[in-house]
């Protein structure tokens, strides 16, 4: 098989988890209904919360997660391959994994990725978000094998690090994922030029479901769920309210994007080489 039907989710999460979920599940629903065989969640699927306290008196460990129980059971019950963006993990007293899981159509658990890259900054704004201050930064780039292609994961501000993604391409990828929670500032500024680049450098699709709308946190997030193919067209894009978006991933234009601009195959290894301390020392 060579194409499939992959599916965006789009949502406007808040802090209540039961909620949440249900809403996720109805989109999800949705999107199987239409045909999709492969559905992604966003960033932070059951919960948006930047209060410690709340958010720690809230979420549990993966063992005891609601939403991930609830999701295995969808992707077994619909028969599809789910993945879901991210959920706020346990992992210690006051630490958490902003994880990422992709289920079988069995409800097993494929694959699981951390994000790697925190959102530490400071908007002109005046917004201040420092992830780090709740949750632990992953290590490991993750690739998971699909039945039609091999997907690479990654989680919102990993958009900003071209190097993951030429990693993750390298490694076998030619289906990239950001799911996400994206500002409404910075999605405007370079949401879709960062996805589009982002497609283009390594000949991959990209498929990144977003939350999207004013969060009950009082967060605003910039939605655009977006699906691109390999030479930067979009296939499919979301506004800012709840809802899903669809695409046929047809993996043959990996290869032909690919051998158009084979730049993948033309990496080098390089030095740099400070030409001010060169002056210096020449004189």
């Amino acid at each position: 098989m060579s194409k499939f039907q992959a599916a965006c989710v789009q949502l406007c999460a808040g802090r209540d988890v039961t909620a949440n979920i249900d809403q996720a599940e109805h989109f999800i629903r949705q999107a199987a209904g239409d045909g999709a065989d492969y559905v992604q969640t966003p960033e932070q699927t059951s919960i948006m919360e930047l209060s410690s306290k709340i958010l720690f008196s809230t979420i549990v460990e993966e063992a005891e997660d609601p939403a991930l129980k609830r999701f295995r059971a969808l992707a077994d019950e619909l028969g599809i391959w789910l993945h879901v963006g991210s959920l706020a993990i346990r992992t210690g007293e006051s630490s958490a994994a902003n994880r990422a899981f992709v289920l079988t159509p069995d409800g097993e658990i494929a694959a699981r990725y951390d994000k790697i890259h925190m959102f530490d900054v400071d908007l002109p704004s005046g917004e201040t978000y420092r992830e780090s201050k709740n949750y632990r930064a992953g290590t490991k780039a993750v690739t998971v094998d699909l039945p039609w292609l091999t997907l690479g994961l990654s989680v919102c501000y990993d958009l900003r690090f071209a190097y993951l993604y030429r990693t993750l391409a390298h490694a076998g990828a030619s289906m990239l994922s950001v799911p996400a929670a994206f500002t409404k500032q910075t999605g405007e500024a370079h949401w879709n030029v960062l996805q589009r680049a982002r497609a283009i450098e390594t000949g991959c699709f990209v498929a990144s479901a977003a939350q999207g709308g004013h969060h009950e946190n009082g967060r605003d997030t910039f939605g655009h769920s977006i699906i691109i193919d390999p030479w930067g067209k979009v296939l499919a894009e979301a506004g800012t309210e709840p809802g899903v978006i669809a695409a046929e991933i047809d993996t043959a234009l990996v290869d032909e994007a690919r051998s158009r601009i084979p730049a993948l195959t033309h990496d080098r290894q390089i030095t740099v080489e400070r030409a001010g301390e060169a002056a210096k020392k020449a004189s």
